[in-house]
């Protein structure tokens, strides 16, 4: 016989059956009381009377299964109806088919911790657990110095109450999202991303939150408090910005609601302190150090007396942090010797600090820079990326030094890879502070040609955080203490110095970071000398650099600014390494997807480009567009291969048919052709004159043509220009259409904001989705296993479960209209074009962006991915809008001189045969 558990609305009744007895959970009257209603068991050839243990009551609290006799004991002792009570057969069926998305959308851990090691917490656990569950507050905090333990406690504290809650979000403010954001994240997951556009104000995205607060009991934990607190100032300051997380705690412990937010912090909310009470709803709890952590010490290999443990615990004050990093120099110095290293007089720190300082004073220059670098990332890396970064360490003496701070207690394993604990991060980020402005003001620079305070190359959210958490601050001090001539002044002679340094010794990259740092202090570049010095990791998207001088500098990892704009297309390639985009300008132009570095660019039409594609092998390029044409390129030369004409209207699209030399290409015409590749001559002509027909897809065999016009879907063999089948869009426009993978699906989106999927077969409607009315779908595209659907609208991308219809997640791009997106083949990525001449990289996981390219003008029509990179590529990068004045650089990697002049032409020289052999043009002359 299976096990039983309580339904959800079950397990309300049981909740609530159990609060109007006023006994806690843990009592022994509940099990002698369930004892009764149990039959007598046989032991032997003896009947005993049954026996309740205090886990198996506690599970069926929590709605977990119990064995049939104990389930309806219970409930005969709750004085409930069990077959009232308990999840029916259907509900069991439902919940195993459905079992991965309800745990998907009952828990959103985002970045909480895992908790190897948990030491006893069994009062605060007790005690916090009544707060949440019996007294049902709506506002807690625990709060303690850092390195306490709180976040390990509330991760604890959330497991233990899962039963109690039908939602568990945790998010991290460490990296200071605004209040903005975690509520939109919040809304989004507590409707099931069916609400996304939300009021304007403040207030009332509030209200929108206590309402879901309100329908549904959630346990909403926000961890990492300080850091929306300022530093330096009285406590309970908000950063400049930050002030609404007051009023979402406010309303949060005010409003009438059925769910809790738990918030962990070093320093008290001022809305907390005024509304906290023993017996109110908002409750404070300072937590304090452990009183016992043999768990700890053991796990990191110490053992002693039990008085000298105790000793020792209380030395710390319990701080379970300080307890991981001292036993390394106990083992080290003290042969593991606890009373020997409590003897020595070494260990009395004022707090955290003065111990992480003493700490840190003993790491070696190899760990010193590697817990540096950790600092920088800001999020998880792995070893190989610290090897890539690190200048002047070894492969193998990077992973000696990580080993080394991993037995120091200075640095945590995830499955993301390596990164710091909050404290030691946020100790590790105010030294690096502290010493980029000590070498700025003496002018004596060390870290900052060893380390890259921000890296152009990481994903945007990263290197925005760097630029908060890092430069700003800098950047800030050198503005408060000193005035704007004399910071030019001095990063001039700074400048100069490095200069005439690189002819002797490297300077890494000093000159990235300068660049970056001149930017953040809003400093006119005209005229800045930075020629002969490497450039590393420099951002310059949207910068102007009128008659800056790179002559002979050779750049690594530096974003620039491209001439893009309106993106109307994006395709992936197998193994996504380049992207292609093309558009108003008429030149393709390829990345690397990796780093967001422009690698090649070439001039393919006169007119807009609509659409490119790569070949399966990826060794051609299909491009069509407003002059009529189609043409093919060479992907590793950029050798216009053929021109294919005959349209006489736009075209439109062009598809290579897999596994034949074939394609495809439809225009405004009203005409599909297919191509020989080999001939590059037109083999058949596909002709629909009855009407105008607005969008065209292709099936992955290339046997079938599905078009749409005005107000049908028709699809057509291609060989026999047959129309096989009509769907009926009910006289609404048809704007894109896609196939399936295995070519069996059909979808398609319209005017009215709607996404309508066919069986190709019988044409039966499987499923119509109504999107939120923003405007028109311009693309659609299916994920590789063909279960999931991307659209884009006019400011937003989301992607649909197409079994269940539901929308699995939503990216906002806001102000622009989107014009193409694209799905990587591994379903992780997506790339989107829009008209703000923006092309951005999304994780499809996280919902985050990874990369942006960005530009100035012009309107880009489509972009695509090469599945094999060209590694010979060497790419020379100018950036203005305008060429400001006659300039002259050369390559540091190749034999190429390029200059510049009024004409706004761009010439490459040679410089050995003194011959012109490329001259580009589409600057604006001056």
């Amino acid at each position: 016989m299976r096990s039983l558990k309580s339904s959800p609305k079950g397990l309300r009744q049981i909740r609530e059956a159990r609060e109007s007895r006023e006994l806690a959970i843990d009592r022994e009257e509940w099990l002698e009381e369930a004892s009764n209603f149990i039959p007598p068991v046989k032991n032997g050839k003896n009947v005993v009377p049954a026996t309740v243990s205090i886990g198996t009551w506690k599970r069926f609290l929590q709605g977990k299964p119990v064995k049939p006799p104990y389930f309806k004991a219970f409930c005969q002792v709750l004085q409930l109806n069990w077959e009232e009570v308990v999840e029916t057969e259907d509900e069991v069926e439902s919940a195993k088919n459905k079992d991965e998305s309800l745990s998907i959308s009952k828990y959103d851990w985002n970045a909480a911790p895992d908790i190897p090691i948990f030491s006893e917490r069994s009062k605060e656990l007790h005690t916090l657990k009544q707060w949440l569950t019996d007294d049902k507050c709506r506002l807690v905090t625990i709060l303690a110095m850092g390195g306490v333990g709180k976040t390990t406690l509330a991760k604890k504290l959330a497991q233990e109450v899962d039963g109690e809650f039908d939602y568990i979000i945790w998010r991290s403010l460490r990296e200071a999202p605004t209040v903005e954001k975690i509520i939109a994240d919040v809304v989004r997951f507590l409707s099931q991303q069916q609400e996304v556009d939300l009021p304007e104000t403040l207030g009332d995205k509030i209200t929108r939150l206590i309402h879901y607060l309100n329908t549904s009991r959630c346990l909403l934990i926000l961890d990492n408090g300080e850091s929306i607190l300022q530093g330096g100032a009285s406590t309970g300051c908000y950063l400049q910005g930050y002030a609404g997380y007051g009023e979402l705690f406010r309303n949060v412990g005010e409003s009438q609601h059925q769910s809790c937010l738990l918030l962990t912090s070093r320093e008290q909310f001022p809305e907390v302190r005024r509304f906290a009470g023993e017996s109110l709803p908002v409750r404070v709890w300072e937590l304090a150090g452990l009183e016992s952590a043999s768990e700890i010490l053991t796990a990191r290999g110490i053992s002693g007396s039990a008085e000298d443990i105790k000793d020792l615990v209380k030395h710390y004050h319990g701080n379970p942090l300080a307890l991981q990093i001292v036993p390394a120099t106990i083992k080290k110095l003290f042969n593991g010797n606890i009373r020997a290293f409590l003897n020595s007089g070494t260990t009395v720190f004022d707090d955290i600090d003065d111990l992480l300082t003493q700490q840190f004073q003993r790491l070696s220059k190899p760990e010193q820079s590697l817990i540096y670098w950790l600092a920088i990332h800001r999020q998880p890396v792995w070893e190989s990326d610290l090897v890539e970064s690190v200048l002047g360490l070894s492969p193998k003496e990077v992973r000696e030094g990580l080993n080394s701070l991993s037995r120091r207690c200075l640095i945590q394993s995830t499955h993301e890879g390596l990164t710091l604990q909050n404290v030691v991060m946020e100790y590790i980020s105010e030294i690096l502070i502290r010493k980029v402005i000590h070498e700025l003001e003496s002018c004596e620079l060390d870290i900052l040609k060893t380390h890259a305070i921000i890296q152009a190359s990481a994903p945007d959210f990263i290197r925005e955080n760097q630029i908060q958490v890092l430069l700003k601050p800098v950047a800030e001090y050198l503005c408060k203490n000193q005035t704007q001539k004399v910071i030019e002044h001095k990063f001039r002679l700074i400048v100069e110095k490095l200069r005439t340094e690189q002819l002797e010794t490297p300077v890494g990259y000093a000159g990235g970071n300068l660049i970056n740092l001149l930017i953040q202090l809003q400093v006119n570049l005209t005229g800045y000398d930075f020629s002969r010095l490497p450039i590393s990791q420099a951002y310059l998207q949207g910068v102007e650099l009128p008659q800056v001088n790179f002559s002979d500098c050779s750049f690594d990892k530096t974003v620039f600014s491209q001439s893009l704009g309106s993106i109307f297309s994006v395709n992936f390639s197998p193994d996504q390494k380049l992207l292609a985009t093309g558009g108003m300008d008429g030149q393709i132009r390829l990345w690397d997807v990796a780093d967001g570095t422009q690698i090649l660019a070439w001039q393919a039409h006169d007119d807009w480009i609509r659409c490119v594609a790569f070949s399966p092998d990826g060794k051609l390029i299909a491009s069509c567009g407003n002059d009529h044409t189609v043409r093919i390129w060479d992907s590793q030369t950029t050798k216009c291969l053929k021109i294919l004409r005959g349209h006489t209207d736009w075209v439109w699209s062009v598809y290579f048919v897999l596994g034949k030399r074939l394609i495809i290409s439809a225009s405004s015409d009203r005409t599909a052709k297919v191509w020989s590749l080999d001939l590059g001559v037109c083999v058949y002509t596909f002709h629909e004159p009855d009407r105008e027909v607005w969008s065209f897809a292709f099936s992955n065999d290339g046997k079938t043509l599905a078009t749409g016009g005005a107000d049908s879907v028709k699809l057509w063999n291609v060989w026999t220009n047959q129309c096989m089948k009509t769907f009926d869009e009910s006289s609404t426009r048809v704007r894109t259409l896609a196939f399936s993978p295995d070519c069996k699906t059909l979808v398609g989106s319209s005017d009215n904001q709607s996404i309508t999927a066919w069986d190709v077969k019988t044409g039966k409607c499987l499923r119509s989705i109504k999107t939120a009315p923003t405007g028109a779908i311009w693309a659609v595209k299916f994920s590789s296993d063909g279960k999931t659907v991307m659209s884009c609208g006019t400011d937003k991308i989301q992607l649909w479960n197409l079994e269940n219809g539901e929308p699995q997640i939503t990216l906002h791009e806001p102000h622009h209209r989107i014009r193409s997106l694209a799905y990587s083949p591994d379903q992780k990525m997506i790339a989107v074009g829009s008209d703000d001449q923006l092309v951005r990289l999304w994780d499809t996981q996280t919902g985050k962006p990874i990369r942006t390219l960005q530009g100035y003008s012009n309107r880009i029509w489509t972009v695509a991915v090469n599945p094999i990179p060209n590694n010979n590529v060497e790419t020379l990068y100018i950036t203005s809008p305008h060429i400001a004045s006659p300039h002259i650089a050369s390559s540091h990697i190749a034999s190429i001189l390029a200059s510049g002049s009024d004409d706004g032409k761009i010439r490459l020289w040679n410089p050995a045969t003194g011959e012109c052999f490329d001259i580009l043009t589409g600057l604006k002359p001056r």
